[in-house]
């Protein structure tokens, strides 16, 4: 497979750093709301879990809006919090034009999918759906683009998050593996549909812009 060089002056410029210093600032202050929200529900014991999503009841509706805000304990927000912060970069800066419908698209639609098809008598929570939404669009959008930040994003999601891949599976109770299923389906899909968004400009090289390295060579009589 032929990997495409971005241009050095584009990935490497001041601004590119600054849309990276920015997507990081975005990612970190999404992790520090939800730990806020999280202390707050603890020291003033609102049991904020009842506001999930509950299959195809009406109370559980808001908790399609609601969800990914709430996670089950200190533990449960722990282990979303780097993925989130890794990944939030990493797909802001990357791919800034298509976040702007994908992260609404996998923070709302692995909800409603989990209230329309998920088994009833349970309650959904976690942020697990945004993590396992933006790791099915990186991972399959580095490798549509075939260049080198992108490809080098999606091995460092797989080498880091490699086990989640389990995790769309109903192979552990309490895990609410419609949502990470859901997730992961909206992303992979939106990549292909968004394949040709956010692509970097291609490094080119001298010979290419050489018009006499196109000329057909002469051939003596």
């Amino acid at each position: 497979m032929q990997v495409d060089i971005p241009d050095p002056e584009f990935t490497s410029s001041e601004r590119a750093r600054a849309n990276f210093r920015l997507a990081f600032k975005i990612a970190l202050t999404w992790v520090a709301a939800l730990w806020l929200i999280e202390f707050i529900n603890g020291a003033l014991g609102l049991e904020l879990a009842h506001f999930g999503v509950r299959p195809r009841e009406f109370a559980g509706l808001p908790g399609i809006v609601l969800a990914p805000l709430l996670h089950g304990g200190l533990p449960h927000l722990a282990a979303n919090s780097l993925p989130l912060l890794v990944l939030g970069t990493g797909m802001l800066y990357l791919y800034p034009n298509a976040a702007l419908k994908v992260l609404p698209a996998v923070y709302l639609g692995p909800g409603i999918a989990v209230w329309l098809f998920a088994g009833s008598g349970s309650i959904h929570i976690g942020s697990s759906g945004l993590v396992y939404g933006m790791l099915g669009y990186v991972f399959v959008a580095g490798v549509i683009r075939r260049d080198r930040r992108a490809i080098a994003a999606s091995l460092l999601v797989c080498f880091l998050y490699g086990s989640m891949l389990w995790g769309v599976l109903p192979l552990q109770s309490g895990i609410s593996w419609e949502t990470h299923l859901a997730a992961a389906l909206i992303g992979l899909a939106l990549a292909i549909a968004f394949r040709h968004r956010d692509v970097p400009p291609r490094k080119r090289y001298s010979w290419e812009d050489d018009p006499q390295q196109h000329d057909e060579p002469e051939v003596p009589s």
